[in-house]
C-alpha cells in the first residue's frame, strides 16, 4: 500500500493538469485523499464500484477508476466530470498511481532481498536467481556500513539514507531494527579503505546536520561478489559491537582498525576471570576513582611521560606521581613502567568487557 503522502502528490497532480477535483479511496469506500471537501459527497458510490468488475465507470457526475495491484482491487479514483477532459485526467491520475504501486513493490521486493542476504537467510543459487530476475548486479566492489543512532526513538535516519543513496540500483539502504539503518555501498574499482573512511565522515556528517542526529557508523570489509554482503554485514555487527565497549568516543568504526579490541571481545569468560584474578587481586579493577583512570589513561595517551601528562591534566609533577602510587599500592603495577603499563591498560579492558557481557545477561 501506498503512503498517503504520495496519494496525495498523485490526485494534487491529476488536479493541475485536468483542473479537475478528485479523490482516492480504499476498495470500501473509506476516503484517503481528495483535493476537495465536496468529493466525500461520493463515497457511497465509490465504495460500491469498489465492488464492481469493471475497471472504469461513470456515475453521478464522477468518473470513477478501479486501481489494481496483481489483479486485486485496492484503490477506487474518482474525478468530478464526465466529459473527455475529466476522463483523460482520471485515466493520467489511474495510471499513475499503478506505476507507483509498481514501483513501491519493486523497492520492497529489492528491500526484502537484501534483508534476506545480510542475513544469510538464502542459499547461494537463490541470491544469483533473485538478483537476475531484479537485475542487481552480482560481480560488483560493495561494503556494507551499519549506522547506529545514539538515542532511541529516531526515524529520520532511514529516510535521510535513502535520499541520499537509494536512488539507483547500485546502493541499498534497509533496517532490521529500529536503532540501525544498513547501507550496502557499491564501490568503485579505485575505492580503498581511505575512501571507506571518507564516506563514513560523510553520512555522520550529513546526519548531523540534515536529520540532527548523532550517530555511530562501523563498516565491514570490502567485498567482490553479491553473496559475500553477509560477511561485510557481520563484520560492520562486530565492529559496533567492539566499539561501544572500548572506543566510546569513536564515532567510525572500522573493522579492520578494531585492534586488540577485537581480540579481547572473542575472548571466553572464563579466560578473562582467570586473567583478571591473576593481575587484579580482589576486585581491584572496580574501585578506581574516576579521577585515578583519568589520569592513567592520559598517561598512557602521552607516552608515559610525566611532564607532559601533568602539564595536560593542569597539576603539579608530584601530584600526577601521588596518583600514580596509589594506583600502585591497589595493583601492584607501577603503569610508569612500560610492561606493567601493557598489563594494566589490557586488563582493563577485559573488564570492560566482562562488565558488558554481565549486562548483556
Amino acid at each position: 500500500m501506498l503512503s498517503n503522502q504520495l496519494l496525495h502528490r498523485a490526485v494534487q497532480d491529476v488536479k493541475r493538469i485536468g483542473n479537475v477535483e478528485c479523490a482516492v479511496w480504499d476498495k470500501k469506500g473509506v476516503c484517503l485523499v481528495m483535493t476537495s471537501e465536496k468529493m466525500t459527497a461520493w463515497e457511497s458510490a465509490a465504495a460500491e464500484f469498489g465492488q464492481e468488475e469493471v475497471d472504469e465507470l461513470v456515475r453521478e457526475g464522477v468518473s470513477f477508476y478501479l486501481i489494481r495491484e496483481d489483479d486485486e482491487p485496492v484503490y477506487v479514483l474518482g474525478v468530478e466530470g464526465e466529459g473527455t477532459e475529466a476522463i483523460l485526467a482520471g485515466r493520467f491520475g489511474a495510471s499513475q498511481i499503478t506505476n507507483l504501486l509498481i514501483a513501491y513493490k519493486d523497492r520492497m521486493d529489492k528491500n526484502r532481498f537484501i534483508q534476506n542476504l545480510i542475513l544469510d537467510n538464502l542459499l547461494v543459487v537463490d541470491v544469483y536467481n533473485q538478483a537476475k530476475k531484479m537485475k542487481i548486479p552480482v560481480e560488483l566492489k560493495r561494503v556494507v556500513f551499519l549506522i547506529e543512532s545514539k538515542n532511541e526513538g529516531e526515524t529520520m535516519i532511514l529516510e535521510t539514507m535513502r535520499g541520499l543513496y537509494a536512488t539507483g540500483m547500485r546502493d541499498f539502504v534497509t533496517a532490521v531494527d529500529e536503532r540501525h539503518v544498513i547501507l550496502v555501498k557499491a564501490l568503485e574499482a579505485t575505492d580503498d579503505y581511505t575512501s571507506l573512511n571518507h564516506i563514513a565522515h560523510e553520512i555522520t556528517d550529513t546526519l548531523n546536520m540534515e536529520a540532527m542526529v548523532g550517530v555511530r557508523v562501523a563498516y565491514g570489509t570490502i567485498v567482490e561478489e553479491l553473496k559475500d554482503v553477509s560477511r561485510s554485514y557481520k563484520e560492520a555487527d562486530l565492529a559496533l559491537q567492539v566499539g561501544r565497549v572500548f572506543y566510546v568516543e569513536k564515532n567510525i568504526l572500522a573493522y579492520n582498525e578494531l585492534g586488540i579490541g577485537r581480540l579481547i571481545h572473542q575472548l571466553p569468560p572464563s579466560l578473562c576471570e582467570m586473567f583478571l584474578k591473576e593481575v587484579f587481586e580482589h576486585g581491584a579493577e572496580e574501585r578506581f576513582e574516576d579521577e585515578e583512570l583519568a589520569t592513567v589513561y592520559t598517561f598512557f595517551d602521552n607516552n608515559l611521560n610525566i611532564s607532559e601528562t601533568a602539564r595536560k591534566l593542569f597539576v603539579h609533577r608530584n601530584t600526577l606521581v601521588y596518583r600514580l602510587e596509589k594506583i600502585q599500592k591497589k595493583t601492584g603495577l607501577d603503569v610508569r613502567i612500560f610492561e606493567d603499563a601493557l598489563t594494566f591498560k589490557i586488563a582493563m579492558m577485559v573488564a570492560d568487557h566482562m562488565r558488558d557481557l554481565r549486562d548483556k545477561e
